[in-house]
């Protein structure tokens, strides 16, 4: 009996709002998965906000990936009643939105999206600078005519790009929309291959190769968690794999020119700590991180045929050897 009544209690405090101690913020958070990128930007933020004196107690979820589960967080938030959401990447930021529609005691609650590539496609905010209602974040949308030109830094007579990603991500679709135009204007052809879960990223890489002379991966969440599924691929088949996120580039891609997701948390926390401080979410512009930097993994580079030149590994922002 006395097991059951720990039991019960535990259930029922999901749906209870959490308690903090006396002084400090009460965050929810929705991470949409686990990997080194966005775990950087709760980390980012976190540091923020100790860092500045602003001292919170959260409640941290993880969708592990699977969209029934962030509706079910999303959800689950509105019943804890915090003093601010934060949600990592867009699929957990668009559950927890929808939840917000259906709980009018939260509706001047803040929320504070972040790693979300299109809030405006995505339905979060009307528009980048008059967000309008309670919700506001930081943008990594990512700028594609950049990205493009350096990967041909690596690979200057690329003809076929691969790129892999989850057709049910809406910040990958608008991504590979983007690079399909600036590969028309930079003489390639992008080659698609989709996957709707992270297991199906080794044979979503395999069906790329002799198609293609490169691979990318965006900012896609999905690939990203089974990265190293790509990596095994491009390595065994010589076939190149670059990425949106400098994260990936010490787990084996040959190199990205990204965001710093940690400098991207802290930005979402510098705007959270405005907006605790009385600033209006719907006055408050959606943001986007400017500062890129550039990877290259050197054994990677070695391993799946690339060379590359003593000037680009002179401009990067950082090498591993």
């Amino acid at each position: 009996m006395k097991k059951l009544v720990i039991v019960v209690a535990a259930v029922m405090l999901l749906s209870m709002p959490f308690m903090a101690a006396a002084g400090a913020v009460r965050i929810s958070v929705a991470q949409f998965v686990e990997h080194p990128a966005l775990d950087a930007v709760l980390k980012g933020f976190q540091d923020d906000l100790k860092e500045n004196g602003t001292p919170a107690e959260y409640q941290i979820h993880n969708a592990q990936a699977n969209m029934a589960t962030a509706q079910q967080i999303g959800s689950q938030i509105m019943g804890e009643a915090p003093d601010l959401i934060l949600t990592i990447a867009t699929p957990t930021s668009q559950a927890v939105a929808q939840a917000m529609k259906k709980a009018p005691h939260m509706r001047n609650t803040p929320l504070l999206f972040t790693a979300v590539t299109d809030p405006v496609v995505a339905g979060l905010v009307k528009d980048l600078d008059r967000p309008g209602g309670n919700i506001t974040g930081v943008s990594d949308q990512l700028p594609v005519d950049q990205h493009m030109a350096g990967l041909k830094r690596f690979v200057p007579q690329l003809k076929n790009l691969g790129v892999l990603y989850n057709a049910g991500e809406a910040n990958s679709k608008i991504t590979v929309k983007r690079m399909i135009v600036a590969g028309s204007q930079m003489g390639f052809t992008v080659v698609e291959a989709t996957v709707s879960k992270s297991a199906d990223v080794y044979q979503a890489a395999q069906s790329l190769v002799g198609r293609v002379d490169a691979i990318f991966v965006p900012t896609d969440n999905t690939v990203v968690t089974a990265l190293e599924a790509a990596v095994k691929v491009c390595t065994q088949s010589k076939v190149p794999l670059f990425c949106a996120d400098v994260d990936s580039v010490a787990r084996g891609a040959v190199a990205a020119m990204g965001f710093d997701y940690y400098k991207h948390g802290i930005q979402t926390g510098a705007m959270a700590r405005r907006i605790l401080a009385g600033a209006a979410p719907a006055d408050t512009p959606v943001e986007s991180q400017k500062e890129l930097q550039l990877h290259i993994n050197l054994k990677s580079a070695k391993a799946m045929g690339v060379s590359v030149s003593d000037d680009v590994i002179a401009s990067a922002d950082k090498v591993y050897q």
